[in-house]
């Protein structure tokens, strides 16, 4: 296992758009998932252990950021080939035993995560109104195992600082995660 930290944020990059099959039978765009303040592109999986420690926390600040008008998405992007745990079907089943409220799609060919740039699971990527990014960092200070319940929650402030006034933070920490699992060519 590989762990690479997110970059730095670049302020104002438009968020690509995607058109990706969900696991609960739809087919998502990015502007179906934005909400009227914003929108939260988070890359996730199923396997591995950064996501694992904090899934629980991920769902509870998507639900909460969902009250300031900030919409939630999960892109799945790694080689199911090679990593069967983050199959289409396991993805539903993770979706449906953490109550996701938030769509949770599939990159089959990887093209939206090459498209944001992502790096690593979790990949955060939180964009204002304009749908101009604002925030790449971290969800808290969680790595492998979750960190203290009392944690700085520095994806949820940056998030609400995007809804209520268009900017995210100028001081934001990376995200640490496994790397994403490439396709070999």
């Amino acid at each position: 296992m590989v762990s690479l930290e997110t970059p730095v944020c670049d302020f104002g990059r438009p968020a690509p758009d995607f058109v990706l099959p969900g696991v609960d039978g739809r087919t998502w765009t990015r502007d179906a998932c934005s909400g009227e303040r914003g929108l939260l592109v988070m890359f996730i999986c199923n396997h591995c252990p950064y996501v694992q420690a904090v899934r629980e926390r991920i769902v509870r600040d998507t639900a909460e950021l969902a009250t300031f008008g900030i919409g939630s998405v999960a892109i799945m992007s790694n080689d199911v080939a090679d990593y069967p745990e983050d199959s289409f079907d396991n993805m539903r089943e993770v979706a449906e035993r953490f109550a996701f409220p938030f769509p949770y799609l599939y990159d089959a060919d990887q093209a939206v995560a090459k498209a944001y740039g992502a790096v690593c699971t979790p990949d955060f990527f939180g964009y204002n109104a304009a749908l101009e990014l604002q925030y790449r960092g971290r969800l808290d200070a969680s790595r492998k195992q979750a960190a203290p319940a009392d944690v700085r929650r520095d994806l949820f402030e940056a998030m609400r600082e995007v809804a209520l006034s268009g900017r995210g933070p100028t001081e934001q920490i990376p995200s640490m995660g496994c790397s994403i699992k490439w396709m070999q060519d």
